[in-house]
């Protein structure tokens, strides 16, 4: 398997954040979170590996996703 570059590690890392904080939410609408997650993920699948200023921007803007949807105050998503 290919090494992973620092990019990368990190996208995989917020995606882990993600699964994470979908574990806290109820049960019966975690299944909207995940679907959530997984669709934000694959939009930008098309992003060129080398293209890092998007890339960054992307991963800033998924953690302040993640901070937000991961408040206990969010309890569904559509």
């Amino acid at each position: 398997m290919a090494r992973l570059s620092g990019l990368q590690r990190d996208v995989l890392s917020l995606y882990r954040k993600c699964l994470r904080a979908i574990r806290t939410k109820p049960t019966e609408s975690r299944s909207n979170f995940k679907r959530y997650a997984r669709a934000e993920f694959q939009k930008h699948i098309s992003v060129s590996k080398k293209d890092f200023n998007t890339i960054e921007y992307l991963l800033r803007k998924g953690h302040r996703q993640l901070e937000m949807y991961a408040s206990p105050g969010i309890r569904n998503i559509r």
